[in-house]
């Protein structure tokens, strides 16, 4: 829709210019010159922020005659109505005013805003020309083009609020997750990056409750750690004793072989600001969700086999041993475990018992095998188990046709040249010989095969075939043969789907679009077989079909976000490798995991169309995970008390089961055709619903729980062996709560419900003041659902018990969903899923 209401736009700007020339007969030159200027610099302005020397408000400590200091005390509120700080204020303006003032005419520029609290200096919108004289100017200390208007950023701290609703509480991004250390059992990391880089204005200080080790690389000696890196170890005896390792792809280093842990890394807890530049163009600055916190790295995957559980279990052992806080896994197994009777007892999901027990908050990633049930692969109630989220950004792009016909598709790239259509080629029509169809040059992946002079200046048509889905065939590989053919540009036509497909856009140098939806794909190669003429041997003889790409490099915004994504697994969860259902619900809580810029490793291979670039654009529950980890550490900066089931707690009861547009999440799945939709999201997809961070942080209540309670779970869950759980917990059975649903998890789930059950949770008031909440609930109706007490009153620091009784009204075979409200009379709100599925008995 944008990029038609701007074909329309041009198209007014074309019809101006010929008003302008019939004009130019009737009226004075000095008026048409008027106008054309007036023009040129609306047309060649740009938003620039400019800062200047001297404090602001919040660091002003006096100095300047006839002000007196206004600086605060940290965790102070600047007090804007004192007349101190109205004063500086407004000589900061006037001194913002009088330079621009000074140095351009009036109506040459626009001043938009004069930033006086936080930093010193000002918006404006100015021509290239006007800024560098700004830029030349004494007291401007620096000036940048506008950010928000060049491109994009990785969008997913904006998206969360973190820059404006939640960093600031904690002192802004120089201090988010400050002194918190998450750890990464992954795939290693880039250490030369500059999301990585510990060169900072404010120095780290000393880490004293971590201990972890620095390991060298084996080529240069350098220490693969800095300030930011505290630690750097890599875990492989069992992929060496599997005969897997391969010294020279993997490094026996912590060095990222495939760019996965750069990338995960860097979401949790990458520097903030950091210029996103590929191929020429700046898509705004990336930053981590705890841009402070610092990384330690516990490589045990690998590029081409992934990894082994006993070099997992190694380093997460390890990692718990060093002292981390938080643990970002975007590891799990491929599906239930058939060595142990139950989902929740094998050496990785006890290994983390034990990181729990010691205090250590893990998020871990769901899975990749939605939109289909029961494709979860974490599992245990300890765990943190995250499903992936769309956000509101989406990239979109469009070929518009010789014949007007406009086809909508996707390409992270620049556009041809304005007002002006390309002479259509395809790839098998310009093949220097047609024995070197072998190679399938419909992929457009070898330039040696194509007539260049038939090429040169035209768009160039490729087909997607499988071989981009498997991965031998790459868009990076397209983007090489074009510019090496002098074409114009590139179309990628998809002509059929598998299921299961996923198309992301991917960043191209040279204008280039993909065309996803197999119709438009077929409109696309009709024109192009009636535009072209063919003597009797089908050899063409003229090229006559036409088009442009248009401009994909800005983002699109959209309030149907977010929406849980087409791979994100589902639940419901199972606690045998019989797939049985379990008593607890999973996933946990939604986060950003679509399309998501982040550091990468110019080692990687892990995605084709990234080999060599210092940053990727990808997707998977892989990129939530970490989202969660470095939203967990502000939680775990502002609560360090707080246990990993606490702040489990808070993220879960304050996410957020609607949209940005106030509607019910909706989740991607296949229609009958199999084509993408949306349905309406349930807990299956989202767990308890999207996370919000600013209202995680002041939770009001907390569901809590500790070692005990999850071996109580343990006991408790019909079908576990006592004997099993002491084998891997060492503890005997003396835990038991009734039912594994009477587990104080921030959820209710029941597979089994046959008559009438009651449940029990107990809330904690976290908050610093005394609160009435008042208990309310929900069900779809073929369950009744009733709460006790309707009220209570918490103070600081006390705990009460509430029970849920739910009663089978009719069997439906199918669950159903509802949520337990506790709303609280100093403006807590506090939501639960509830999750059910009646039987007879």
């Amino acid at each position: 829709m944008v990029c038609e209401s701007g074909q329309i736009s041009l198209l007014n700007l074309q019809q101006n210019k010929v008003g302008a020339s019939f004009l130019r007969i009737n009226m004075d030159t000095w008026l048409i010159s008027f106008v054309l200027s007036a023009l040129l610099v609306t047309v060649t302005a740009d938003v620039y922020i400019v800062t200047m020397e001297g404090d602001p408000i919040i660091s002003y400590q006096g100095g300047e005659n006839g002000y007196e200091a206004t600086a605060v005390e940290s965790d102070e509120k600047i007090d804007t109505s004192s007349e101190l700080v109205t004063s500086y204020a407004r000589h900061l303006e006037r001194k913002h005013d009088m330079i621009l003032g000074m140095l351009f005419e009036e109506g040459s520029y626009k001043k938009l805003y004069s930033y006086k609290h936080l930093i010193n200096g000002f918006a404006v919108h100015v021509s290239p020309e006007q800024a560098e004289t700004l830029r030349r100017t004494p007291g401007v200390k620096s000036i940048n083009k506008d950010w928000k208007v060049r491109r994009l950023t990785t969008h997913t701290p904006e998206f969360l609020g973190l820059p404006t609703d939640v960093w600031p509480t904690g002192g802004g991004f120089e201090r988010a997750g400050e002194d918190i250390v998450i750890g990464f059992v992954d795939s290693g990391i880039y250490p030369h990056h500059p999301s990585f880089a510990s060169h900072h204005r404010l120095p780290y200080g000393p880490l004293h409750h971590y201990k972890g080790k620095c390991e060298e690389d084996p080529h240069t000696k350098k220490s693969f750690c800095n300030r930011k890196i505290v630690g750097a170890q890599h875990f492989a005896e069992a992929a060496k004793a599997a005969g897997a390792f391969n010294p020279n792809i993997d490094y026996a280093s912590p060095m990222d072989g495939d760019g996965h842990g750069s990338h995960t890394a860097a979401i949790a807890a990458g520097n903030n600001g950091i210029p996103l530049r590929m191929h020429g163009y700046e898509f705004g600055r990336a930053s981590g969700m705890a841009p402070r916190a610092r990384i330690a790295v516990y490589k045990a995957l690998y590029r081409l086999f992934g990894g082994f559980v006993a070099d997992v279990v190694a380093a997460i052992d390890q990692a718990v041993h060093d002292g981390v806080d938080i643990l970002s896994l975007s590891v799990g197994p491929n599906s239930p475990p058939t060595t142990t009777k139950t989902t929740f007892l094998n050496p990785f999901d006890a290994t983390l018992l034990g990181a729990v027990k010691a205090g250590v908050f893990v998020a871990q990633a769901a899975g990749n095998g939605g939109p289909f049930p029961k494709t979860l692969v974490s599992y245990s109630p300890w765990i943190t188990t995250v499903a992936a989220a769309i956000d509101d950004r989406r990239y979109k792009n469009h070929l518009t046709l010789g014949n007007g016909k406009m086809l909508a598709g996707m390409g992270l790239s620049p556009s041809t040249r304005p007002h002006r259509l390309y002479t259509l080629v395809s790839a098998n029509d310009v093949l220097l010989d047609s024995s070197v169809s072998k190679y399938n040059p419909s992929d457009c992946q070898r330039p040696e095969v194509f007539n260049k002079k038939l090429v040169e200046g035209k768009i160039l048509l490729c087909g997607y075939s499988f071989n981009f889905v498997v991965g031998t065939a790459s868009i990076k590989k397209v983007v090489a043969t074009v510019k090496h053919l002098g074409a114009a540009g590139f179309v990628l036509v998809v002509e059929n789907v598998s299921p299961g497909t996923k198309f992301d856009p991917v960043p191209s140098a040279v204008p280039g679009i993909l065309i996803t939806d197999v119709s438009k794909s077929m409109d696309l190669i009709d024109y192009y077989n009636v535009s072209t003429t063919r003597d009797w041997t089908g050899r063409v003889k003229s090229f006559n079909a036409e088009g442009s790409i248009g401009d994909g490099l800005a983002p699109v915004f959209h309030k149907s976000a977010p929406q849980v994504a087409l791979f994100s697994a589902r639940g419901p969860n199972t606690k045998d490798f019989s797939f049985q259902d379990a008593d607890l619900l999973k996933p946990d809580i939604l986060a950003p995991g679509y399309l998501i810029w982040a550091a990468w490793c110019p080692n990687g291979t892990d995605e084709p169309n990234y080999v060599g670039e210092g940053f990727a654009l990808i997707s998977g529950t892989s990129m939530a995970a970490p989202h969660i980890a470095g939203i967990a550490a502000l939680v775990k900066q502002k609560y360090p008390q707080w246990s990993p089931a606490a702040i489990k707690s808070a993220l879960m009861t304050t996410s957020t089961v609607l949209d940005r547009a106030g509607r019910l999440l909706q989740a991607q799945q296949y229609s009958d055709t199999e084509a993408v939709t949306l349905v309406k999201a349930t807990p299956f997809d989202y767990g308890s619903g999207h996370v919000n961070p600013h209202a995680a942080l002041d939770p009001g209540l907390v569901f809590d729980a500790g070692y005990e309670d999850y071996l109580g779970f343990l006991c408790t869950t019909p079908g576990i062996d006592s004997h099993e759980i002491r084998n891997y917990t060492n503890t005997p059975c003396n835990y038991d709560m009734k039912h594994p649903s009477n587990f104080n998890a921030a959820s209710i789930a029941i597979s089994h419900l046959v008559g009438t059950q009651t449940v029990t949770r107990r809330v904690t008031n976290v908050a610093e003041v005394e609160e009435t909440y008042t208990i309310t609930a929900r069900m779809q109706p073929s369950i009744a659902i009733e709460v006790n007490p309707p009220a209570m009153t918490l103070r600081p620091g006390a705990s009460r018990s509430f029970s849920v009784t739910l009663t089978v009204r009719s069997v439906s075979g199918v669950y159903s969903f509802g949520e337990v409200k506790l709303k609280g009379s100093r403006g807590h709100k506090v939501r639960i899923p509830v999750v059910a599925l009646g039987h007879r008995h």
